[in-house]
């Protein structure tokens, strides 16, 4: 059987210079995420961010499943707010690019997985705002700085019994990796709350529909641990089955 293909947006274009002996601009995706995903069988199929409006569509009808990667914030125009000075890195046609990318496989039952900025995207589209600085909330615990190496900090997460996210982690704590500033403040629309941080932070969502397509967002970073963390890499090998299944249902 055809191993199923998972679609990747890619980071926005880095400028010429970026990478070290190249003279042209390039495009990127952290090893981790592919790495993962070649792992649980899948085979990456790495799209350009830039101008997927125009493509999404065809993208997500040859894809089996479509993974949502970390990286800048959302620019808060995205939900209706006003844009605070801690924002960073933050890009419009990605934003855009990718919610036309999360609707597309929404509306054809494509199978999600939706990590840190990908899972505020997806909550984002179906109406949820975020907090766009958690670090200054009272209560929040430490949750890893962004943007910055070593940045990653270690936070126990509990999941919901019977939650997607549990059933697929084969856990109902964990030992989670996060590096992130931003957080969801309540579910989009459809979309129940299955994991959180002892903080009480949102840290998973997926479908309320339990007979809906395979959505699930986290917060935290699997990629960052799933090579030595069996539960982390849990969470790979049950996206892409799912993607695979739902191939063979769709005829992809």
């Amino acid at each position: 059987m055809a191993r199923p293909v998972i679609a990747v947006p890619s980071y926005p274009r880095l400028r010429e210079g970026k990478i070290p002996g190249w003279g042209t601009p390039a495009y990127a995706v952290p090893a981790l995420y592919v790495d993962a995903i070649r792992r649980a069988g899948g085979i990456e199929a790495i799209v350009i961010s830039e101008s997927l409006d125009e493509l999404a569509e065809e993208i997500v009808e040859r894809a089996d499943g479509v993974l949502l990667l970390g990286g800048g914030d959302l620019d808060p125009s995205s939900y209706g707010r006003e844009r605070e000075a801690k924002i960073v890195g933050a890009n419009t046609e990605r934003d855009a690019a990718e919610l036309t990318v999360i609707r597309h496989a929404l509306d054809r039952g494509v199978p999600i997985l939706a990590v840190c900025r990908g899972h505020q995207l997806l909550n984002v589209l179906l109406g949820a705002t975020l907090d766009q600085h958690i670090s200054d909330t009272p209560g929040v615990e430490g949750h890893g700085v962004p943007f910055v190496e070593d940045g990653a900090q270690l936070n126990d997460v509990a999941m919901d019994p019977g939650s997607r996210v549990a059933r697929a982690m084969g856990a109902e704590r964990a030992q989670c990796s996060c590096h992130h500033h931003q957080a969801v403040h309540a579910p989009g629309e459809g979309l129940v709350v299955t994991a959180r941080s002892t903080d009480g932070l949102i840290e998973a969502t997926e479908l309320a529909d339990p007979g809906g397509p395979w959505v699930v967002g986290v917060q935290w970073h699997p990629e960052d641990t799933a090579a030595t963390d069996p539960a982390q890499q849990a969470l790979f090998d049950a996206f892409v089955t799912e993607s695979l299944r739902s191939g063979v249902e769709q005829g992809s």
